[in-house]
């Protein structure tokens, strides 16, 4: 028996052995653990993996606190029935553990508060709500040590709780420099070993996906992708050489607590040498080597994913029609029954293709409108102009207008109710559509009515008779009457979401209330006194 080490719940743990270097230990050495908590008798089988020069290492996640013994299995007898134990000691402050479908965590009186929108929503596996804030950084750990450390000082200071990244380095419009180090052995000249990782490189991701954890931000790795070029030959490798490299990824990643799988960004068209059937046993691998059960989503094209599919935890898309995009958000909540995030919806910048130069006030609106539909929203910024670095590929610093009113956003919707649904919801489209609006003075509204007439031009989020939250985008009506659940008195905020103010009208309401607008972007939030 080791000596005993004490780990944090949901930290990491790694058991670092030495074995045989012999061959190529990647492909021809089996290495895993079985971890068996004493509390719960629950046993969790992890596998290994080499990380040169005759190390080897098993990464664990323990789920609950507590005394933790394990043992090894492997065909190098050098590692073979290892035994040891572990103290799993209570999660300190701010460590919530991993995030999951909220349907898979939430229980008891925590699962009724979230009510029929229990399918679409995110929680930290403690309980705590999660509502991902997301940015995009392709390639920044493939950048200069200098770049990458830029990045996490501007992360540090920046509202984004995830970020989308690759593993391989990005050949694309203002990216095509090659990176410093690969993930292969090899070279550009001579080719790469797709049996054999570089160790180097992977260190480096493991320093900096470490310290993503401890800025709470939620690494969404993407695995494959197309942007490549002949040199490399990553997005081409075939399906045999893709699932060995996904199989150590998983190995060496899935005891990161803040791990996400993303199989690829852009599946479809720009990867059409991969048929559908890859994805799916790729996505089998992800499985059958992650014993942490992380969530697992693939990213689109054009042709979004079906991901009714069991292996999808939840949606991940990019909007796919130029002018509606963060509004099919509520489309793709009723076709797939889960979690859905729209993680290229356009990007602030000025780069002249035209999903990269949106204004900043156009992004915050589709964020804005992505929340109200109760979907999550990932940013992206794309300025050529602003330094040798473009954040959306490089990483480095950030320019633009949109990331300090996302974090006046995530302060709004920190306080939304977790069961506060779209006000659409359960009302047939045709109805909204389809019926007139009332007459000033006429009959009071039904729900329906309220919605088809009062509010059939923008979206709302109402959590009974208690909350309601309206959005106006780029409409800018002088005034807006809202009637008010009888039998409550309701206090009334003016959210400008750009100039990023809240102004609350003075006293309390009942019956109804006039609230000026005047100006684009606005919002408007009532709730019981």
């Amino acid at each position: 028996m080791t000596a005993i080490a004490h780990v944090e719940r949901y930290k990491m743990f790694e058991l670092n052995l030495t074995g045989t270097s012999a061959g190529n230990p990647y492909a021809d050495v089996t290495l895993r653990a079985s971890f068996t908590s004493h509390a719960t008798g629950d046993s969790i089988d992890v596998n290994g993996f080499y990380r040169g020069q005759g190390r080897y290492s098993i990464r664990f996640m323990p789920t609950e606190e507590g005394v933790w013994t394990y043992g090894t299995r492997s065909d190098d007898p050098s590692m073979e029935e290892l035994k040891g134990e572990i103290v799993v000691d209570p999660a300190g402050e701010g460590n919530h553990g991993r995030v999951l479908r909220a349907c898979d965590v939430a229980k008891g009186a925590l699962r009724e508060a979230y009510g029929a929108q229990l399918p679409y929503c995110f929680s930290y596996e403690d309980g705590t709500p999660y509502q991902p804030h997301g940015t995009t950084c392709y390639a920044w750990t493939n950048q200069s040590e200098r770049v990458q450390d830029r990045t996490v000082a501007t992360l540090a200071k920046a509202p984004f709780n995830k970020i989308r990244m690759c593993v391989f380095p990005k050949y694309y419009d203002f990216n095509t420099a090659d990176p410093e180090m690969f993930a292969y052995e090899g070279s550009m000249v001579e080719g790469f070993d797709h049996t054999r990782f570089n160790e180097p490189f992977f260190e480096n991701l493991d320093r900096r996906i470490a310290q993503l954890d401890e800025l709470g931000i939620e690494a969404d790795i993407i695995l494959l992708h197309p942007y490549d070029k002949p040199e490399w030959g990553f997005s081409s490798m075939g399906a045999q050489a893709d699932m060995f490299y996904l199989s150590y990824m998983v190995r060496r990643y899935a005891a990161y607590k803040n791990v996400w799988w993303s199989l690829a960004n852009e599946y479809d068209i720009l990867l059409p040498q991969k048929p559908l059937e890859d994805w799916r046993r790729y996505a089998r691998v992800v499985m059958a080597n992650d014993p942490f059960n992380h969530l697992r989503s693939v990213h689109n094209c054009v042709k979004v994913y079906d991901y009714n599919e069991a292996w999808c935890t939840h949606c991940s898309t990019q909007r796919v029609d130029v002018t509606r995009t963060t509004e099919c958000i509520a489309d793709w909540r009723r076709e797939f029954g889960k979690p859905v995030v729209c993680d290229e919806p356009g990007y602030e910048g000025n780069i002249y293709w035209g999903w990269g130069n949106l204004t900043g006030e156009e992004l915050v609106r589709r964020f804005w409108e992505g929340a109200m539909r109760r979907g999550y929203v990932t940013h992206g910024e794309t300025f050529i102009d602003q330094g040798e670095q473009v954040w959306w590929a490089h990483g480095g610093e950030l320019h633009g207008e949109t990331p300090e009113r996302i974090a006046f956003m995530r302060g709004v919707f920190a306080d939304l109710p977790l069961d506060a649904a779209p006000l659409d919801d359960d009302m047939p489209p045709e109805f909204v559509w389809s019926a007139p609006a009332p007459s000033e003075g006429g009959a009071p509204f039904t729900p329906h009515d309220e919605k088809a007439g009062r509010y059939w031009d923008v979206p709302v989020l109402r959590s009974g008779d208690d909350y309601q939250l309206a959005y106006f985008g780029w409409y800018r009506p002088a005034y807006r009457e809202f009637l008010l659940p009888e039998g409550g008195r309701y206090v009334v905020d003016v959210i400008d979401t750009w100039d990023m103010t809240i102004d609350t009208l003075p006293g309390t309401y009942e019956g109804s209330v006039r609230v000026d607008l005047g100006r684009q972007y606005m919002a408007v939030r009532i709730r019981k006194a």
